[in-house]
């Protein structure tokens, strides 16, 4: 079956309506029907959280958050010290944010591909780092 992690920009795509919001539907009726697992850390969710306060304010941000909690989005809640060491070598080589690193390297531990339109995850992805399903 195959696996996905949703970075943050794929869920605010899918809550803001955006360019992807179809795809990330998709997987989501996908997970629903039991043919896709889907995941997310908890440092993506964290994104969504800020994103959604700063457009929202903490009460509804937090709604919507819990409301992705309904979702069947396996979250991940711990950062492990093998993703620690492969975030921090991602962060180093390709420059990334530190938020973007860690989802790269827990894409690569969990064997899933990054779901995102994230332009910082091109260089490493064509270098094998790890497989993305892009945004369209």
């Amino acid at each position: 079956m195959p696996h996905y992690l949703l970075d943050a920009c794929a869920v605010l795509a899918f809550i803001n309506g955006e360019f992807g919001r179809e795809m990330v539907l998709d997987l989501l009726d996908k997970a629903k029907a039991g043919t896709a697992r889907l995941s997310m850390s908890i440092v993506q969710l964290l994104e969504v959280y800020y994103d959604r306060v700063y457009v929202v304010g903490a009460d509804a941000a937090q709604i919507r958050v819990e409301s992705l909690l309904a979702e069947p989005i396996t979250i991940i809640e711990a950062i492990s010290y093998s993703v620690m060491y492969e975030a921090g070598r991602f962060k180093t080589i390709y420059s990334m944010s530190l938020a973007d690193s860690i989802a790269a390297a827990t894409a690569k531990s969990i064997n899933a591909a990054l779901v995102t339109k994230d332009s910082e995850m091109q260089v490493p992805e064509k270098a094998g780092e790890f497989s993305v399903l892009w945004l369209k």
